[in-house]
């Protein structure tokens, strides 16, 4: 029931979502003065919300700086947040990778640089499975075809969402031995970090971000970007604006 009211307030705030409904109601009651105020309106809306250099500021501001490998220091485990492949798209000799493969293979890198000795990947099928396999058992099949050897990849595979992710991994490392009060490395995207962070301390677990899969890019000051419109702008907002709602839902149910 959470995750469909959660769902439901996502797409009655989505940019599209109401600049539909302003086009809809500015169409029958087209012949009103309000009815023409919403056909502007919804205009004027699909306009900023389209601006590659408004939605790119947008994203600078809510994502959080990358940390050079340099900088990170040693952990014996990092723990890797899914959400980075294609479900709907099953195979058993490759891996189908969404936006957000940086998540897998930065954690990757981290391992080759001795960063971090060990990987956990947490993630099952979601609500809706397509695919028969787990997301953290792709994810574990794509480090073993890269030479990670199995005994360094460890998988969670029950969780369906964020607050799932850090109750079942503490649970997950209660049952297998694994020294809790430890400082972990958690990689997930950036946009995603400030509610993933937040369920990790709220279930007790000591963690330092590693954020990955970012969506903003460097500023430009040119033509296109200020008058442009763009599809990928949208997305932006999308996300920015469900992953706040999904904040708010969080908190208030005191997953973080």
């Amino acid at each position: 029931m959470f995750f469909y009211l959660s769902q439901f307030l996502s797409f009655l705030a989505m940019p599209l979502t109401i600049i539909s409904l302003l086009w809809v109601f500015g169409l029958i009651y087209i012949k009103k003065k309000w009815g023409k105020r919403c056909l502007w309106a919804g205009l004027i809306l699909l306009w900023f919300f389209s601006n590659q250099f408004i939605s790119n500021q947008a994203m600078l501001a809510w994502e959080p700086e990358f940390n050079a490998f340099t900088a990170v220091k040693n952990h014996e485990i990092g723990i890797v947040l899914t959400g980075v492949t294609n479900m709907s798209k099953t195979a058993y000799d490759r891996t189908f990778f969404n936006k957000g493969a940086d998540r897998i293979t930065h954690a990757l890198q981290l391992y080759r640089e001795g960063k971090i000795k060990k990987i956990l990947i947490t993630g099952g099928q979601g609500l809706n499975p397509v695919n028969p396999q787990s997301e953290a058992e792709i994810l574990q099949r794509f480090l073993l075809m890269t030479g990670v050897p199995a005994e360094d990849v460890m998988i969670e595979d029950q969780a369906k969402n964020t607050a799932q992710n850090a109750s079942f991994t503490k649970e997950f490392f209660e049952k297998n031995g694994i020294n809790t009060e430890q400082e972990f490395l958690l990689i997930t995207s950036a946009f995603h970090m400030y509610r993933a962070k937040g369920c990790f301390d709220k279930v007790g677990l000591n963690t330092t971000t590693f954020p990955t899969d970012y969506y903003s890019h460097d500023t430009t000051y040119d033509f296109p970007s200020f008058v442009y419109p763009s599809p990928s702008s949208i997305e932006n907002w999308h996300k920015l604006i469900k992953e706040w709602i999904g904040i708010v839902v969080y908190t208030a149910v005191g997953y973080m």
